[in-house]
């Protein structure tokens, strides 16, 4: 969804359904905060245990929006359902093992995001069977119908779905916590495949560098520099949200099949 149509859908959210749209910007702000906060708390933790205080000194080891959020990053999260924080200081001659070291601190805020977007995904299959009866859904073709989440339109249909779906449901207060749930799995799904992008200052660069070529890649500032405003084009002309509206489709998908497996309601 592009930049323009996104606004015309908050715009035209607001006019007619207003208490629906509050809600979501509620719920939108919740999630961008947490995902982007505990990402970034996530390279600040693996730093500080492989040996570098520098995040922990200049006080990145903390819940504190202030120290974290990147304006133009926080405006992508917004705009185009992806964006970033500030990077996390590292000094890498404070690792006993640079490589591994440097691979474990890239990866901490993508498996963060990771395991929130499961664990969010598992609680929202989990409270399925407390919001829809059990005819309702059968009669449907079961409970995958129930969970899908676009970010924007399905995950938070609220206030307007209590009024027309309140009669096929067992307790219709739990709308409000299972979309919370959708949305925050989607915000880090969204985060965690974002930052695995093999661009500079992207955590995938340092992954990828890391892994295939033995980290032996030093970029020095102005094309790290270069890098960063190639990767803002590429955000804001959209050409990435199509890549990873597909890639994040695919996974929310077959991990939401997973675990409706498992429970039996596939």
């Amino acid at each position: 969804m592009g930049i323009l149509n996104r606004l015309q859908s908050y715009i035209s959210w607001l006019t007619t359904d207003p208490l629906g749209f509050i809600v979501y910007v509620v719920y939108f702000s919740v999630s961008i905060l947490a995902s982007l906060i505990l990402h970034e708390v996530g390279h600040a933790y693996a730093a500080y245990r492989c040996g570098d205080p520098t995040a922990k000194m200049l006080g990145r080891l903390t819940l504190n929006p202030a120290k974290h959020l990147d304006p133009i990053g926080t405006a992508c999260m917004v705009l185009l359902g992806f964006g970033w924080a500030k990077p996390v200081p590292v000094n890498p001659r404070n690792f006993s093992n640079y490589r591994r070291d440097d691979f474990l601190v890239s990866i901490a805020g993508i498996t963060v995001n990771m395991t929130l977007f499961i664990l969010s995904l598992a609680l929202a299959v989990g409270f399925n069977g407390l919001l829809w009866r059990p005819e309702v859904i059968e009669a449907n073709g079961g409970a995958r119908e129930f969970l899908s989440s676009d970010g924007i339109g399905s995950a938070v249909l609220l206030s307007g779905m209590g009024k027309q779906f309140g009669s096929y449901m067992l307790h219709p207060w739990v709308q409000y916590i299972q979309r919370f749930l959708l949305m925050f799995a989607y915000m880090n799904l969204g985060l965690a495949v974002f930052n695995l992008l093999p661009i500079p200052p992207l955590d995938g660069f340092h992954i990828f560098n890391d892994i295939l070529l033995g980290g032996k890649l030093r970029l020095n500032p102005q094309t790290f520099q270069i890098a960063h405003m190639a990767l803002m084009v590429l955000c804001f002309t959209g050409l990435l949200s199509r890549l990873l509206g597909f890639v994040t489709g695919a996974l929310e998908g077959a991990i939401l099949n997973l675990l409706l497996l498992m429970v039996g309601k596939a």
